[in-house]
């Protein structure tokens, strides 16, 4: 969904491979983030957009962001609205110090049900990367939330977790997770990857490990995929769509991370614990005098910790 690839030229929009996307998510029940809304690196500013003027690149960023939003809104769970502007500042550079912030109330205005992120790199991989570190990122994502309406949004604190040769620093993985998690506000490894090397399998699974127990981790997102598809980092599968060690390493903590079926019995009163991982659930609940049973769908998130959940099958 960047802007360099549905506007290559200016005027001329393509949502064909966006779209495309977004369908085959939706019919295989896939969640989807928006990916990005702008960017702050002006590299990777559609190659028009580099010679404009301030007022026409606002303008055209006005047309950009009611454009991609209204456009798939509702349907995403997520955008990346600025990338990476701890890193960078293209947009404040040329519309002003409160460009992001700005953009983080328009797209709050435009599908207010979706949660709007920071997206940053290193702010857990480097500890010697200062500009990214926890505490600027606290630092800036205050900012966002204090311009005008914004204290209403969604927030989410996205941090990408491209990690080289080496790594990971595990301890400053956990304190820079436990220093972000004070905010309050969703985290999310929004593109986990390790370089290629001795180990990578291993140090995959300790990313991957790290973000899973921390409590304030609420989701993880592979940047991973096939040689043939252009990935060489992290590959799960080969050529041959064989899994590589890396794949090996996702599946199996995927199998150790999910729910398999269970059964149990209520106690006199109808009621049973369960202690569940954050998900999805379908509950299926039968009562043989009279014959009766119902299925519900429940989600388990940090939100319900805790919380009752009360399923009737009958008068």
């Amino acid at each position: 969904m960047k802007w360099y690839s549905t506007e290559e030229k200016r005027g001329i929009e393509n949502y064909t491979v966006a779209d495309a996307m977004v369908v085959f998510a939706e019919e295989n029940c896939i969640r989807i983030r928006g990916h990005n809304i702008f960017w702050d690196d002006p590299k990777y500013q559609p190659e028009w957009v580099k010679t404009l003027s301030g007022e026409e690149l606002r303008a055209a960023a006005e047309r950009r962001i009611n454009s991609v939003v209204t456009r798939y809104k509702g349907r995403l769970i997520a955008w990346d609205v600025v990338n990476e502007n701890l890193h960078f500042s293209f947009f404040e550079d040329n519309l002003g110090e409160n460009a992001s912030a700005a953009y983080f109330s328009t797209a709050y205005s435009l599908d207010p049900c979706s949660r709007m992120f920071m997206n940053e790199y290193n702010t857990i991989e480097y500890s010697g990367d200062v500009t990214a570190g926890p505490s600027n990122y606290l630092k800036r994502l205050k900012g966002i939330l204090a311009y005008p309406g914004n204290d209403r949004l969604l927030p989410g604190i996205g941090v990408q977790g491209h990690f080289g040769q080496g790594q990971p620093n595990l301890a400053y993985i956990r304190s820079s997770l436990d220093i972000l998690a004070t905010a309050g506000i969703p985290i999310w490894m929004t593109e986990v990857d390790v370089s290629k090397g001795p180990g990578q399998d291993e140090y995959l699974e300790e990313v991957l490990r790290e973000g899973f127990s921390h409590p304030a981790v609420e989701g993880i997102i592979m940047f991973a995929g096939p040689e043939s598809a252009g990935f060489n980092s992290t590959t799960l599968v080969d050529r041959n769509f064989k899994n590589t060690p890396a794949g090996e390493a996702v599946d199996r903590l995927i199998e150790e991370w999910r729910t398999g079926p269970f059964e149990t019995r209520t106690d006199d009163r109808g009621r049973f614990k369960a202690a569940l991982y954050h998900g999805e659930y379908e509950i299926r609940v039968e009562n043989p005098v009279r014959r009766s049973s119902k299925v519900a769908k429940v989600e388990v998130n940090k939100a319900s910790r805790g919380r009752t959940i009360d399923i009737k099958i009958g008068p």
